[in-house]
């Protein structure tokens, strides 16, 4: 809204890496004004008792907050808030402003706290990679001994700790901290990079968004407002080497300088659209339209996808993509600039690597931003196409259904959920609660499961029916697939465990060979590649999905649907030469249908599963 005061478009743009800017298609698959009859409207308050909607998913599970971060009834502020989650194994770790928590997920039914550690980080985004865990602690107030006094005096000998703690997890009940990585900046957000030729290192990718500390507290930190100056301490992510054996020699080794000719639009003569974009859109403060605004000097979020050596950088004021096949050194490729965009807030990328979905973190989460005033494309994902190497701008997507001025919402943390064949996503919306969509098709998201209770009371003793007068921070911090369930981090709650339902957009094949892909360890913002096994849920999610689009003649679906029935009875040989009979005509079928890509993937499908029944 500020920016059409000022007389700013709110078209979406692109910019080129010349600073010109492309406009882009006006694509939202959605209308641009909240729903205020959907089933999610007006579920009474609660923190114990809230209303629920939900559809096409079920809550397998609820745990609450531990006791040791339930401050004020765990609905108060930021001090004791739930924030994101790895996995490992059975192990689920959850961040928290004040520590972490280690759950036992092996019941997924019925989870359970093995440990709860008190340790003031504020924010507490954390990553695992085989026995080491890693928090994030950006608060000034810090101390190195995890205690919860706060800071006090000045100088190196302060004992403040801001940056990157390593934990030792091998004893799940004694986590020990083994090194304190101290950055210029802290850490807001990190992400872990696997080294391609050392498999006893990893990087850490750290996007710290502190103030720059004195450099008598921590010799090197330069605050300098500059973009051309290669001691500033801003314009870089710190770039941590961790090796593996000897975490304790964790240290910084390159502030990668990935912001070059982003920071100052008018200083390139840019249009002041241009300048719009690079100043992040309608997050920053009222401007003169012809005025440039600053670029970004740090991102919030990178999500890195190893195995296609590419990562995207949600910074700020535009989204990046880089390129990580050197992970010490990790350079920009492309980026992209959204007048719709506040701020660039975290990334996801499709399986192939051929899209990446954006989020708007507008208001920062702590703001009501999904109300009927709210346009949809505001505080929204969006989807971009990867071609090239070149980002190119489609669709928006937004939780649609309208919520109160009680409830902070906007786009969130989410994976991918492992759908063959399909581009779908899993997402939180703190208090908009968390919801599953596809964006197979980039320019027509569709919404297919959501999940979502009422306002968090300002009064809980007050009771569900009590109406808040202001807002409590709450909600769904991430949503995240993992090895066949869906767990979400509910800020003030705890944490909840969810299962999908088959739908008229999710068929029960879909969900089962999704449940098929395994892992060791999870890390969101680590994309792991899926690859699926050799099933017959796969390849019968393949024919669900030519049926549902019509891809194929229903003749066709039918038929070849009754032969994987009959070669599933059959064993040995038999079923090896019945699937590789098949395989042969469905590659037939191509020439003659309407979607002869996945028909060819349903061949291979097919084709795996006699190659894997002959071996």
């Amino acid at each position: 809204m500020i920016m059409q005061q000022h007389g700013v478009s709110r078209r979406s743009v692109r910019v080129l890496a010349t600073l010109m800017v492309m406009a882009a298609p006006a694509l939202a698959a959605q209308g641009n004004t909240a729903s205020t009859t959907d089933p999610r409207v007006g579920l009474h308050y609660g923190m114990t008792d809230a209303g629920v909607a939900a559809k096409n998913i079920e809550l397998l599970s609820h745990r609450a907050k531990p006791d040791l971060f339930d401050g004020a009834g765990g609905a108060r502020g930021l001090t004791f808030a739930n924030s994101d989650l790895a996995f490992k194994g059975n192990w689920l770790y959850q961040g928290n402003f004040s520590g972490f928590s280690i759950w036992d997920i092996s019941n997924p039914a019925r989870p359970m706290l093995r440990k709860a550690l008190l340790c003031a980080t504020g924010q507490g985004d954390p990553s695992i990679y085989g026995d080491l865990l890693f928090i994030s602690s950006e608060s000034t107030g810090d101390r190195l001994d995890c205690g919860t006094e706060g800071i006090s005096g000045r100088g190196a000998n302060m004992g403040r700790m801001v940056g990157v703690r390593i934990f030792n997890i091998s004893d799940p009940d004694h986590p020990r901290k083994v090194a304190d990585v101290q950055t210029c900046r802290g850490s807001h957000t990190h992400t872990l990079v696997p080294d391609p030729k050392d498999k006893g290192v990893i990087y850490v990718y750290v996007s710290g968004s502190a103030g720059v500390r004195d450099s008598a507290e921590m010799p090197g930190c330069r605050d300098y407002a500059s973009p051309d100056s290669a001691n500033s301490s801003r314009f870089r992510i710190d770039v941590i080497r961790v090796p593996l054996a000897h975490p304790e020699q964790a240290k910084v080794i390159n502030g990668a300088r990935i912001f070059s000719e982003l920071m100052a639009a008018k200083a390139h003569g840019s249009s002041p659209a241009a300048a719009s974009a690079a100043g992040g859109g309608r997050g920053a403060a009222p401007v003169d339209a012809n005025a440039a605004r600053p670029g970004p000097n740090q991102c919030h979020d990178i999500t890195v996808y190893p195995a296609v050596g590419l990562a995207g950088g949600a910074c700020g004021g535009y989204g990046l993509l880089l390129d990580i096949s050197d992970p010490a050194n990790p350079k920009r490729i492309d980026f992209a600039g959204d007048t719709n965009f506040a701020f660039w807030h975290s990334a996801t990328f499709n399986n192939e690597g051929t899209k990446v979905v954006f989020t708007d973190e507008w208001g920062g989460g702590t703001a009501p931003r999904c109300r009927v005033i709210d346009p949809l494309d505001w505080g929204a994902d969006a989807i971009f196409t990867i071609k090239d190497r070149k980002l190119q701008q489609h669709a928006y997507f937004k939780m649609p259904a309208a919520q109160t001025e009680q409830e902070n919402c906007v786009a969130h943390n989410g994976s991918l959920v492992p759908v063959p064949g399909r581009d779908i996503m899993v997402q939180g919306w703190y208090q908009g609660g968390m919801n599953v969509f596809d964006f197979t098709n980039p320019d027509h998201p569709v919404e297919i499961a959501y999940f979502d209770r009422g306002p968090i009371p300002d009064h809980p003793e007050k009771g569900a029916d009590s109406a808040s007068t202001r807002i409590v921070t709450g909600g769904y911090w991430a949503a995240y697939w993992y090895n066949g369930h869906i767990y979400a981090s509910e800020i003030a709650r705890g944490i909840d465990v969810f299962d999908l339902t088959p739908s008229e957009w999710l068929s029960q094949n879909e969900i089962d060979a999704a449940k098929l892909v395994h892992f060791d360890q999870f890390n969101p913002q680590m994309q792991p590649k899926v690859v699926w096994p050799a099933a017959f849920p796969v390849a019968r999610s393949y024919l669900d999905q030519l049926v549902r689009g019509n891809g194929l003649a229903a003749a066709r679906t039918l038929a070849i649907g009754h032969a994987l029935d009959a070669a599933e009875k059959m064993s040995g040989p038999a079923r090896a030469a019945g699937l590789t009979k098949l395989a042969g005509e469905i590659d037939r079928d191509v020439a003659g249908a309407a979607d002869g890509a996945r028909v060819r993937w349903l061949a291979g499908a097919v084709r795996d599963l006699a190659k894997a029944t002959k071996s």
